[in-house]
């Protein structure tokens, strides 16, 4: 289907637009895996088959008691995705691409940059961009996915069954922004935030989609940067910090900062 080459999806669970996803929403996401029931015997019989699916944003590993921590394991990071217990069995089989008109981040100050690298509570946010590809396309973010049971429900219950996400992350790049002038405004990624989601071009979907690469030094290999200048960021309304607001209106490009900015 389209872009992404997706041969599997349910009408039904399409997801309406969102200008303002926020942790434990429901995304779409294109994954490859084998179909089960009626689905099945439109494809080969138990080989892996390229899907769109609606998956929750918060990854909740499987062998996790409660899925309470989601809401925190909304990111992966690239530089230890393939040891930390919580990802590493998504990484090795079950990566997907989580599509998207972009991404919103919000610039931070030298001390409050300083916080979120150690780990530490930050600040209020201050102005926020939304980065997307310069030349309008859709972006497709590397992320993994995994499955979490449910035992106190019966495992026929719609509920029993939870399939959740995580983006995965890198350094932010510092190379200049597509349309970069050397004004006021950031001229990088790193000027807005030290971290940006890892973004795949398309000559990297069909192997990081592929279930049957597990070597995990192979999969590492896919998980560097686009080439410089594929994106662009722009001031937006500051209504987007509040996740009760979503409207296209979220997305709408300022002539200028709405905060101001701090460099």
């Amino acid at each position: 289907m389209g872009t992404f080459g997706v041969r599997q999806w349910e009408p039904a669970e399409t997801l309406a637009p969102s200008w303002n996803v926020a942790p434990t929403d429901r995304v779409h996401a294109v994954l490859e895996r084998p179909l089960k029931g009626a689905a099945a015997g439109a494809h080969p019989a138990g080989g892996p088959v390229r899907q769109l699916r609606p998956l929750k944003w918060g990854l909740v590993p499987s062998w996790s008691k409660s899925p309470e921590a989601a809401a925190k394991m909304i990111n992966a990071r690239a530089e230890t995705v393939h040891e930390k217990p919580s990802y590493r069995q998504a990484f090795a089989t079950r990566r997907c691409l989580l599509p998207g008109d972009g991404y919103f981040e919000w610039v931070t100050d030298a001390a409050e940059r300083q916080l979120e690298e150690q780990g530490r509570k930050k600040r209020p946010r201050k102005q926020p961009y939304f980065v997307t590809p310069a030349d309008g396309s859709v972006m497709a973010m590397a992320g993994l996915y995994e499955f979490w049971r449910d035992r106190t429900l019966p495992g026929d219950h719609p509920g029993a069954w939870w399939v959740t996400c995580t983006v995965v992350t890198t350094e932010a790049e510092t190379t200049p922004l597509a349309g970069a002038d050397g004004g006021d405004g950031p001229q990088s990624l790193a000027d807005i935030h030290p971290r940006m989601p890892l973004v795949l071009t398309p000559d990297r979907w069909d192997a990081w989609l592929d279930p049957s690469r597990t070597d995990p030094d192979e999969v590492r290999g896919l998980l560097t940067p686009p080439p410089a200048g594929l994106l662009r960021a722009h001031p937006v309304p500051t209504g987007v910090s509040n996740v009760r607001n979503n409207g296209p209106e979220l997305v709408a490009e300022l002539d200028g900062p709405e905060l101001g900015t701090l460099f």
